[in-house]
């Protein structure tokens, strides 16, 4: 297996500056396709308590950092895509981050640490093409495949 030589980092906060925290929420919902590399604590930091973890979800790994005080917050600039093959998996993404934060437009939400999502279907290529597709997009939050 060939591993991608780009890693993202990912830097998230919680109130002890812990990755448990973080590694449980994804684990979570990613359980079939969670892989837990490594944990190392940081220790004090500018930002308080840190730890670092690498993790591998879906055959891409991550970096992820926790720091006890906020630094920096994730933000609209970086989103991860989820290529949903349902109405089903869609359903199953969506409602697990929206659960705590919030649902936003055109299949974008935040979960509870603030990280952007696409939550979309595998073919919104081709639903797209379809007549009033943009309409139908613009109105929706979560998407739902059947309004196109």
């Amino acid at each position: 297996m060939t591993t991608n030589p780009i890693t993202p980092a990912l830097w998230f906060h919680t109130n002890d500056g812990k990755i448990q925290t973080v590694l449980s929420y994804y684990q979570t919902i990613f359980w079939e396709s969670f892989v837990l590399n490594y944990t190392m604590p940081l220790g004090e930091t500018p930002s308080g308590y840190s730890e670092l973890a690498e993790v591998t979800i879906f055959g891409q790994r991550y970096s992820m950092m926790t720091t006890a005080e906020k630094h920096h917050e994730f933000n609209d600039a970086f989103s991860l895509i989820i290529n949903c093959q349902d109405q089903e998996e869609i359903d199953k993404y969506w409602g697990y981050f929206t659960r705590e934060w919030k649902e936003v437009q055109c299949g974008w939400c935040n979960d509870r640490f603030g990280l952007r999502w696409q939550v979309i279907p595998a073919n919104l290529g081709e639903l797209m093409q379809r007549p009033n597709a943009w309409e139908v997009m613009m109105k929706q939050k979560k998407i739902i495949i059947a309004e196109y």
